[in-house]
């Protein structure tokens, strides 16, 4: 029986892959898969009460979103992102932010356009274009892993349908500054293109770095679309909802992509997101001191050893990604790191960039992160030698 063959040319998933070893190699702390170590506000509980004590909700409800929720996310927006929804925007709520990307590009491109990605890439980005028989065109970060604009500018081509750009980054923890993404939308408005900017790591900033949406800025509404989530900032991983804002004129498209596809984002998970974001952007920040605990015990275990690595530290997301000093294969390096060391992070060769690993410390409770970074430091050094 024949398989498709646009699927063969799709990368295998690394993070199935990665929890695959972890379970088989017991005792392992992880530093791979980019999730919190916290859960939800308490209130979400509360409200799960008053969902099941109304049967109406196990019904489909609306395709863009439950409308206490939508009001919601209008809110947020205009008070975390300086954007107004106005008319000219949409709201869509859908089952995580993978999804409002996979909706954004089959609502704006066709087999054989392209979409520009900067590489390291989120690796389920360059998948979700490729299973759509759309094509990544990668385009290099410079050295401190921020936008090259002129490598974007040549990179454009007349079957260009999009930029996308992360911020604060995944996998590189950058943060872009508002004048690179302001030259970046304005440089797709230019050349008719649209500019995704995928903003799930909004609230995970440090060392006075701030976050920017190039969907605030007035000269945007017609060509932005912008991805959120909330697994990362509230805790809801397994939840399944994030948003996307897009312009009106994408709505039908849009709506044909979810009706087909999902029908409508899980109403329970509607309601719990209510809950969450009328918490206010004080329940993320409140999260944020334990992971900058984290991160500073990890940036001051990989400074002391830059003989087995390159590494630039970031102030953004809960990521690191270091550049190997190894003529070894980075998947390899992972996999001897979990079933020798008892240490998990994922190969950058899923992220576009061989040799290269990524560390995250935003699932380890921070107990444990000196001993993660022993193991790996250890491995590193033997690996190498």
């Amino acid at each position: 029986m024949n398989t498709s063959a646009r699927l063969s040319a799709v990368q295998s998933p690394v993070i199935p892959i990665i929890a695959d070893l972890i379970r088989r190699n017991p005792g392992t702390l992880s530093l791979a898969q980019g999730v919190v170590n916290y859960g939800p506000p308490t209130a979400v509980a509360t409200q799960m009460q008053t969902f099941l004590q109304q049967p109406e909700f196990n019904k489909y409800q609306s395709a863009l979103g439950l409308p206490p929720l939508c009001a919601a996310i209008e809110t947020k927006l205009a008070r975390d992102n300086n954007i107004e929804v106005g008319p000219e925007r949409m709201v869509m709520v859908t089952a995580g932010s993978n999804m409002a990307f996979m909706h954004a590009i089959l609502s704006i491109a066709d087999p054989g356009d392209e979409v520009i990605l900067l590489a390291p890439y989120y690796f389920n980005h360059e998948m979700a274009l490729t299973m759509a028989n759309i094509k990544p065109v990668s385009v290099a970060t410079d050295e401190h892993f921020l936008p090259d604009m002129a490598a974007i500018s040549a990179a454009i081509s007349p079957r260009t349908r999009a930029v996308v750009t992360i911020s604060p980054n995944n996998p590189t923890g950058a943060v872009y500054p508002k004048e690179t993404l302001t030259l970046i939308n304005h440089l797709c408005a230019q050349h008719g293109i649209y500019h995704i900017h995928d903003e799930a790591y909004e609230y995970f900033t440090y060392d006075g770095a701030s976050h920017f949406s190039p969907a605030a800025l007035s000269t945007s509404i017609d060509h932005t679309i912008s991805l959120f989530s909330l697994s990362k900032s509230h805790g809801m991983a397994s939840w399944r909802i994030g948003y996307l804002l897009a312009p009106r004129a994408l709505r039908s498209a849009l709506l044909k992509i979810q009706d087909t596809v999902l029908i409508c984002a899980p109403v329970i998970s509607q309601w719990a997101a209510v809950a969450a974001l009328n918490e206010g952007w004080d329940y993320p920040r409140r999260q944020l001191p334990a992971i900058a605990n984290s991160r500073k015990l990890v940036l001051d275990a990989l400074a002391s050893a830059q003989d087995c690595f390159h590494f630039a530290a970031q102030e953004g997301a809960f990521y690191c990604f270091l550049s190997l000093n190894s003529h070894d294969s980075d998947i390899d390096i992972a996999e001897h790191l979990i079933t020798e060391f008892g240490v998990a992070l994922l190969p950058g060769s899923t992220f576009g960039t061989p040799s290269t690993l990524r560390l995250s410390y935003g699932a380890l409770p921070t107990a444990h992160v000196s001993t993660a970074m022993d193991r790996l430091l250890v491995g590193l050094r033997t690996i190498r030698a």
